[in-house]
Formats: C-alpha cells, sequence, structure tokens
C-alpha cells in the first residue's frame, strides 16, 4: 500500500490486477484500485476535482480530471475515512498512476491540492 500526507489529509492506495476482467489476446489488462482518504484536520474538507496520470508501458500515457471520485464529491468532517473503489485499463502489462485531487475547505471555500502516490499498475506474470 502506498500511503501520503499533504495538507493533513492522507491518501493510501492499493492496486489488484483483475484476470477476470482482462482480455489479454486483444492486449487489455484491467487493474482495480482502492484508495482510502483520510481528514488528519481539525476543519471538514469536501473533494471537488481530481486529476490521474496513466503511464502505460508500450503506449502514450493519457491524462484525466474531473469532478469528483466515482460520481462523489464527498465531505470528510476531522477524523473521518473515505473508501471508494474504482479501476483503470492498459494495453500493457504494466504502468502506473499517480495524481493530486483538490479539496476545498467547507467553511472558508479556500481550495488546495492533495497529491495521491504514484503506484503501480502490473500483472501477477510480470512479478515473477
Amino acid at each position: 500500500m502506498k500511503t501520503a500526507l499533504t495538507y493533513g489529509v492522507k491518501i493510501s492506495v492499493e492496486s489488484i490486477y483483475r484476470k477476470d476482467l482482462s482480455n489479454t489476446e486483444n492486449g487489455l489488462f484491467f487493474f482495480n484500485y482502492r484508495i482510502v482518504i483520510e481528514n488528519k484536520n481539525d476543519f471538514d474538507i469536501q473533494l471537488k476535482t481530481r486529476y490521474w496520470f496513466i503511464f502505460d508501458s508500450l503506449n502514450p500515457a493519457r491524462e484525466v480530471e474531473g469532478e469528483g471520485i466515482v460520481g462523489e464529491q464527498p465531505i470528510l468532517s476531522p477524523g473521518r475515512k473515505h473508501v471508494y473503489v474504482s479501476g483503470c485499463d492498459l494495453h500493457s502489462e504494466m504502468g502506473y498512476m499517480q495524481g493530486h485531487y483538490v479539496f476545498e475547505k467547507v467553511d472558508t471555500k479556500e481550495t488546495f491540492e492533495v497529491e495521491v502516490p504514484r503506484f503501480t499498475l502490473i500483472t501477477k506474470p510480470k512479478l515473477n
């Protein structure tokens, strides 16, 4: 599990290769990732946007950005966690993702950027 702490927001992430959702004959490799967001501040925060840089070892990198995460813009009170699972496809057996979230302090509307640590997307056979 990879973890980063930025401006009092702890992000932990782990990924898993999903052979059952992949189509290796056609060069499609699918991964799920689980992210835990924890507010270690003494004020409420809301996740507003996300940005991902997705590196695919044999193909051009791509960038994804947009509002919220999996259709949500969660508000986290001090000490609260938000957990979600999402997915990513690659056209090679290994790559990585990294990025950031933009949060807003609920009371002041001030925004700040929180790092999502780089995590690998790799099939089991490549680990041997």
